[in-house]
């Protein structure tokens, strides 16, 4: 069987490392709101779960592209807190 295909059971395992990344990701996603206020809480919130959508359909396509949803949402997580902090005065 050839590497990379559709057919590639490494690539299905490798989803699922990425939706338990993912859900760890969402704990924070949804413990931020002690730092990060109501207005943008919501619309982050709307973003994990479209990304947890659309980690679902490359899982099912079993794309190695996976693990990149989770470090994303992270990254956006990061830098929402970080720049709303210097730039909006939110505070923890």
């Amino acid at each position: 069987m050839p590497t990379g295909t559709a057919r590639d059971p490494g690539a299905l395992l490798l989803a699922g490392v990425a939706g338990a990344a993912h859900l760890v990701v969402g704990y924070f996603y949804l413990v931020s709101g002690l730092a990060v206020p109501l207005y943008a809480l919501l619309p982050l919130w709307v973003l994990w779960l479209v990304l947890a959508a659309w980690l679902v359909r490359l899982a099912l396509a079993r794309s190695w592209w996976t693990p990149m949803v989770p470090v994303l949402a992270a990254a956006v997580l990061v830098l929402t807190v970080a720049v709303g902090g210097w730039l909006l005065g939110w505070q923890a």
